[in-house]
């Protein structure tokens, strides 16, 4: 069992920072990969970074050189500090997390069916 909560979220201008944080909770001492996905209204759920069990990390194209996935295992959190933000950027961020080393996409964020344990989300709202 693993329960998530998200904290970090926030309005800003374009070009201004964030950094979001995953705290996990979790009851097993088995290895988990985790992702960050975001949802903005009438749009489905799209995954923006993941990270594996090792700390590999894989990147949505269009955050490419902006944000970046990290997790500090000591602590049990998952950030994602996102710079150069963009008003597209605008949306719902939740953490997500599986129990497994990774989920195998190849390179690419998987999808969001691939993970069973969610957090309830943070806002990051950003203005031009």
């Amino acid at each position: 069992q693993m329960q998530l909560e998200e904290s970090g979220g926030g309005s800003v201008q374009a070009g201004g920072s964030l950094r979001l944080s995953c705290a996990v909770s979790v009851y097993s001492s088995s290895n988990y990969c985790m992702a960050w996905f975001r949802q903005a209204p009438g749009k489905e759920r799209e995954g923006v970074a993941a990270i594996d069990s090792d700390g590999t990390p894989t990147y949505k194209d269009s955050v490419k050189g902006r944000f970046t996935i990290s997790k500090d295992n000591a602590k049990d959190t998952l950030y994602l500090q996102m710079n150069n933000l963009k008003p597209e950027d605008t949306a719902m961020y939740f953490c997500a997390a599986e129990f497994a080393d990774a989920l195998g996409y190849g390179g690419a964020v998987p999808p969001a069916r691939g993970y069973t344990y969610w957090g309830q989300g943070t806002q990051v709202t950003v203005s031009s």
